[in-house]
């Protein structure tokens, strides 16, 4: 199958190796919030208490009124239940909370593209935009494999290099030298 990239036409393999994960079968796990993401929390009702917030280096999140709330590693729904049980506590008696993910941390690109380096995470993103958002493939990548390592993980893990490969916030994308 070729895959045209705009600049160039790269072969994708039909088949991943055994040793790679399938991507088709793969996909990712719901997202949860890491230091860097912004969140708006919206309290009907209560304009104090919303807004847009930042999770700090610390992974959590500044509310008015309530002060720091842990949200590294929750996904949007749980830090809207911990935002409404808090507020429970005290503050309002049937606070309806939500929360929406405004800005993802970025994904860091690096090996065999032009320009490696950080990039703002774009919803849909694959492994392909990725490439092309570093401005293309060096003479020297392979272009059969890719290794990614996700923020949750310790080791990164190697794919073939497929149009449908996912990218989350956080992750690091490298691109390894072809050896002739």
């Amino acid at each position: 199958m070729a895959l045209s990239l705009g600049f160039g036409s790269v072969v994708v393999a039909a088949e991943a190796k055994a040793a790679e994960p399938d991507v088709a079968s793969r996909s990712l796990p719901e997202y949860r919030l890491g230091s860097g993401d912004k969140v708006r929390i919206t309290t009907f009702g209560e304009a104090a208490l919303t807004g847009e917030f930042l999770v700090s280096g610390t992974g959590k999140v500044s509310l008015p009124l309530v002060g720091e709330l842990p949200a590294l590693g929750l996904t949007a729904r749980e830090l809207q239940a911990s935002v409404e049980t808090t507020l429970k506590e005290g503050y309002l008696r049937e606070p309806r909370v939500s929360v929406e993910i405004l800005s993802y941390r970025p994904f860091y690109i690096l090996g065999e593209v032009k320009s490696p380096g950080t990039y703002p995470f774009t919803s849909d993103l694959t492994v392909v935009k990725a490439v092309a958002t570093a401005g293309g493939f060096t003479d020297r990548a392979n272009m059969k494999k890719v290794f990614i390592k996700r923020p949750d993980s310790e080791e990164e893990e190697r794919y073939s290099l497929d149009a449908n490969t996912p990218v989350a916030p956080g992750d690091t994308i490298r691109i390894a030298e072809r050896f002739f």
